[in-house]
């Protein structure tokens, strides 16, 4: 099965059953207390249905010399900003860069406790007057499938002069608090020339330190950079992702590729990861250098072609993300972590634990 495109079917529904409130990482782990660095976060392993219990910094012990971690340099944006359709106000979250100029957008309500709500959607030309004094306008939806992502052009303004300035984290209602936009950067995050980013962090990458990853590297562990910037994600439908800008450059492939041909193991950082690294692969399985922009989206029937394991966040049961974890390691894998998870009260979301499914 080649990529899919519009919209993926609904996973079954899952055993583990509804995400406890209370298991939502509120803030990021080293606000929790003194002491705390970034991966001073829990990992749930899975081999198989075989479940395993360990802290983040045991991960060098857990891998071998040889295995290849692909990781996403994407920065993340101060994506959100505030604005005003005549004496409304609105909050806008942009979600990628267009090849034209032109940013899609998500138009959202403020909710007063400074996080928002879904909004409906405007009407093609509506303008937006953003922070700054800058207008925005709206051109047409994203997709025929739904209008929450607008296609819209900033006219004579510069987007990520505007996000520098004005932008701040796009932040959801299970966080405490706003945070500063270095909390949402990890330690493999490069500014892209066009000031192009994620909307949202690739958080799989978020315990990794400096200290860790010299320690992955003096072990052998290899590490293969790719780009692929994240938009917004739908945090009340949980739809399959947009197309998204990717780039796997030409080292990065010859280093799957040795690691592939060797007895090395193909391990993603992130489900966006994942995306980058099978959009440039041949139906063999082998990587070449590629850029552009991908509708792939990865589910159980179409399987993944390059990545062994993955090391990733938790998801709420109604996550599109799901249907590629089971991709990876299978459904019974999956359910079996994640009824473990919940049960040894894992914490979810982007400052939350990890897990690293090995084949």
């Amino acid at each position: 099965m080649t990529s899919v495109t519009g919209s993926s079917p609904r996973g079954p529904v899952r055993a583990w059953g509804k995400l406890p409130e209370e298991l939502s990482a509120r803030v990021p782990v080293e606000q929790r207390g003194p002491g705390l660095d970034r991966d001073a976060v829990r990992l749930l392993v899975s081999r198989g249905t075989e479940v395993s219990h360990h802290t983040f910094p045991e991960l060098p012990r857990l891998l071998r010399a040889g295995d290849v971690l692909v990781v996403n340099t994407s920065v993340t944006l101060a994506a959100a900003v505030d604005g005003r359709i005549g004496h409304a106000r609105v909050v806008v979250h942009f979600s990628t860069r267009g090849n034209d100029g032109r940013w899609a957008v998500e138009l959202r309500d403020p909710d007063g406790r400074g996080t928002t709500r879904a909004r409906a959607g405007a009407p093609a030309g509506t303008e937006v007057r953003l922070s700054g004094g800058v207008r925005l306008v709206l051109e047409e939806p994203l997709s025929a499938r739904a209008d929450r992502l607008w296609w819209a052009r900033l006219p004579g303004g510069d987007v990520p002069a505007l996000l520098r300035e004005h932008g701040r984290p796009i932040r959801y209602s299970y966080t405490e608090r706003d945070q500063p936009l270095s909390a949402y950067q990890t330690v493999f995050a490069l500014p892209s020339a066009d000031g192009a980013g994620s909307a949202e962090m690739p958080s799989a990458a978020r315990p990794f330190t400096a200290r860790l990853v010299a320690e992955l590297v003096s072990r052998g562990v290899q590490f293969a950079p790719v780009s692929l910037h994240t938009g917004v994600a739908s945090a009340e439908a949980h739809e399959p992702p947009y197309p998204e800008r990717f780039a796997v450059p030409e080292a990065s492939a010859r280093l799957i590729g040795a690691a592939r041909a060797g007895r090395g193991r193909v391990l993603a950082v992130g489900t966006t990861a994942v995306r980058a690294v099978e959009s440039a692969a041949g139906a063999d399985g082998s990587v070449r250098a590629r850029e552009g922009w991908t509708d792939l989206v990865v589910t159980p029937e179409r399987g993944v072609r390059v990545v062994d394991g993955l090391l990733t966040g938790f998801h709420e049961p109604e996550a599109s993300h799901l249907l590629m974890l089971e991709a990876v390691a299978g459904r019974a894998a999956v359910d079996r972590g994640y009824e473990e998870a919940v049960r040894r009260r894992y914490l979810w979301h982007e400052f939350g634990d990890v897990h690293l499914l090995l084949p």
